[in-house]
């Protein structure tokens, strides 16, 4: 793996998918970004760290790139008393809020870069106040005084006006402002403003063992928890050198395909409901209600919370996860097969919700690669990546994996793609059912745990996840069961910016139901 026209000393971690860490200085940080994105690379994540140790050690700034044969993770170290290392958001835009929210918690600044307004400081802590340097212990707590009106750009002209929605909305919607520039109905333009939803989840993470981790990451955003816990057992084992049993694999991405299905079954209602077909949401989410009784009946929790554990999985090995149980599975599987062929047929050829769906909400292929979009909103909008077929682990290597593709990337583009990717889905948890290796479930990891750095992906039902992890020797001296750091990338950070772009030029009726097919995590970006 390597870079056109960069000799960096890459070496690789162990893990199951191609990835290789490496330090470059400034130079290099802002020459690979740039080689990234000539070769067609992406930029996955980018966070801080604080590897001081008294007087030794530095921050450092690290980025995770996606490349065509693996991913590359790079540190730049910012030495003495330096705080700033080389803007990247005029390579990967995406990457201005991560620079953003890494000023906030670490007080270490893009150079010259065009914003820097904070994203996750509303006022909650002194703008001196950095929660994630090593002297901060996170029990401080401030009377939010220091609360400041947002600076938010002003759009000016004759009939221009403004309307704010939010940071509290109806119903049971996460947190999050969003101010729109219209004349009329028609919107010219969307500025998002997110980070409501900050708990220190970051810092919470330097304080339980490694071993522990998983439970946190599994709460990052409760939709996909899954795919975090997965994500972070990925990263944990990979440090270890851990092999998990061949059926823990299996029964992971059982589950995991299991979350990908209830999301979208519970999406397309939504987007049914937000174009006044109600109908369409009283169906989906019947569904929805009913595979996510299964889960509690089979796995023991409605989203299978903390099934995904070092090592392997907790789930039972016998009953009531049986022979008897995955009956119930797939026969699961073909009821929802036969209901959601016959709700495709109802919204395809309703002329009310097609009229709603056709165009609106469109994002270009050419715009959605140059703005970073992933995950399945990318792969509506022409942009194929999906971990499971590029990059497959098991069981996803035996199996294989069809990626649901479409190119209009409008609202109905977005809905064309979360309907195949249930069927896949469906397909899928059959094989795995039927399939299902027997054997051991979970690995216990040796007492002395090495220290070291570990990296995971997954493709999460939203787009990939991402965990980089660095741990070190504990107070009671376990030497690999201290996390240093934990960083969890959510594709949500991607996918915010664009939403801005994709509701141009349409009407303020249509954001509800453009927001809602791409459905993005509020609290995922807000670690």
């Amino acid at each position: 793996m390597h870079l056109p026209g960069l000799k960096l000393d890459l070496k690789g971690l162990p893990a199951p998918i191609p990835l290789s860490r490496g330090m470059v200085d400034a130079a290099d940080w802002s020459a690979a970004a740039l080689a990234v994105a000539e070769c067609g690379g992406r930029l996955v994540a980018l966070w801080g760290s604080d590897r001081r140790q008294g007087e030794t050690g530095n921050f450092v700034i690290s980025a995770a790139y996606a490349m065509q044969d693996g991913m590359i993770w790079l540190d730049l170290p910012l030495t003495g008393a330096q705080s700033g290392y080389p803007d990247i958001s005029g390579i990967f835009s995406f990457a201005g809020r991560m620079q953003r929210a890494t000023a906030d918690l670490l007080g270490i600044h893009a150079e010259n870069a065009a914003d820097t307004r904070p994203w996750l400081n509303h006022g909650a802590w002194p703008v001196e106040h950095f929660p994630l340097r090593r002297e901060v212990n996170g029990a401080a707590c401030f009377d939010g005084r220091s609360l400041k009106d947002y600076p938010f750009v002003r759009v000016e002209g004759d009939g221009v006006h403004e309307i704010a929605v939010g940071p509290v909305h109806a119903g049971i919607i996460e947190p999050g402002h969003f101010r729109f520039s219209v004349v009329g109905e028609k919107v010219l333009r969307l500025e998002e403003r997110l980070g409501y939803k900050h708990k220190g989840i970051e810092k919470r993470f330097e304080q339980l063992p490694a071993s522990e981790g998983h439970r946190l990451a599994g709460r990052v955003s409760g939709d996909s928890t899954v795919a975090y816990a997965w994500a972070y057992c990925m990263a944990l084992e990979s440090a270890w050198n851990l092999q998990i049993p061949a059926r823990a694999s299996w029964l992971r991405a059982l589950m995991l395909e299991r979350e990908r299905v209830a999301n979208h079954l519970g999406d397309l209602g939504a987007l049914g409901n937000d174009a006044a077909f109600s109908f369409g949401l009283a169906q989906f989410m019947c569904l929805k209600e009913d595979w996510l009784r299964l889960n509690k009946e089979l796995f023991g929790h409605r989203f299978m919370m903390d099934k995904i554990i070092p090592g392997g999985v907790d789930v039972p090995l016998d009953a009531p996860l049986d022979a008897p149980g995955l009956a119930r599975l797939v026969a699961q599987c073909e009821l929802v097969e036969r209901e959601v062929h016959q709700l495709r047929s109802i919204y395809d050829n309703h002329a009310g919700l097609q009229d709603r769906f056709i165009t609106t909400g469109r994002v270009v292929p050419e715009l959605a690669k140059q703005l970073g979009l992933t995950g399945f909103a990318a792969r509506a909008s022409g942009i194929s990546h999906d971990l499971r077929v590029d990059f497959p682990i098991s069981p996803y290597r035996e199996l294989g994996v069809k990626a649901a593709f479409h190119r209009s990337g409008d609202v109905a583009a977005r809905a064309k793609v979360r309907f195949e990717e249930i069927l896949e889905s469906l397909r899928l948890i059959r094989r795995m059912a039927s399939g299902l290796p027997d054997g051991e479930q979970r690995v216990n990891p040796d007492k002395e745990m090495p220290a070291g750095f570990g990296a995971g992906r997954i493709e999460g039902w939203r787009g990939e996840i991402f965990v980089a992890l660095e741990i070190g020797a504990s107070d009671q001296g376990e030497q690999g069961n201290r996390i240093l750091r934990c960083h969890c990338h959510d594709p949500s950070w991607q996918n915010w910016p664009v939403l801005e772009y994709a509701v141009i030029g349409n009407i303020v009726p249509d954001f509800p139901l453009i927001n809602k097919s791409f459905n993005l995590s509020y609290s995922g970006p807000d670690l």
